[in-house]
């Protein structure tokens, strides 16, 4: 006896799921299965992230004080090494591509810590760092003002952990990436001293108060001084 011909299953329109609970329920699984998935992916990618910040931070810290030995060298070789070790570290992190915001938090972390650990001024390496660090960012045409704040915010939250002086380590860094802004021209002062505005905002002005005079007030109106770009 020929069997009779089954008919295709008939595609259910979601508006129609309320007819169909057993199809309904399983497409709810698949997308809390989905979001699951999503979730510990992300977990999982800035875990690593988290990882790499610390192993490049330990790294240049281990390498400022071997370089610097015990007592901080001299402000001369202070400021070389940090210029030094802001150039490589960056540069290594375009070449393999692991993120220029990591690498400038890493590197701004381990100078200030690297210094601390052989007793030398913490607050002078903030000012070389960060100027450094938008120096070497302005060279690979990255975006200065959101390096300086996560340099900045980098060194606030590495001389915290040191038990320094946040404030003091925070407005000397800031007052750096303004004067490497101003090596640049008038338009990189505007937008790391935009960035900074807000950071000062955050620390209570104390950044705001020690930055270089007129350095956070408005650009002049068009019509006054000739601006360089």
């Amino acid at each position: 006896m020929p069997s009779t011909p089954t008919k295709p299953a008939a595609n259910v329109h979601p508006a129609d799921a309320a007819h169909h609970p057993a199809r309904a329920g399983n497409g709810q699984a698949a997308a809390e299965s989905a979001a699951q998935v999503v979730r510990q992916g992300i977990v999982d990618s800035l875990g690593a992230l988290g990882a790499i910040e610390t192993q490049i931070t330990a790294l240049v810290r281990q390498t400022v004080a071997n370089s610097l030995g015990t007592g901080g060298a001299a402000a001369g070789e202070l400021v070389h090494v940090v210029e030094h070790v802001v150039r490589g570290a960056i540069e290594a992190s375009e070449q393999v591509g692991s993120g220029l915001n990591i690498s400038v938090r890493s590197v701004a972390k381990g100078i200030v810590s690297g210094v601390h650990d052989v007793g030398g001024d913490v607050v002078a390496a903030s000012f070389e760092t960060m100027r450094a660090i938008v120096r070497v960012a302005a060279a690979l045409g990255a975006d200065i003002g959101a390096v300086a704040r996560h340099a900045v915010s980098a060194l606030i939250e590495a001389s915290a952990d040191l038990g320094a002086d946040a404030g003091q380590v925070g407005t000397k860094g800031a007052e750096g990436a303004i004067r490497a802004a101003g090596d640049i021209s008038n338009t990189a002062v505007r937008t790391v001293r935009d960035v900074l505005v807000g950071i000062a905002g955050g620390l209570g002005q104390t950044i705001q108060a020690a930055l270089p005079q007129g350095a956070l007030s408005p650009p002049p109106p068009a019509g006054g001084a000739k601006v360089r770009h």
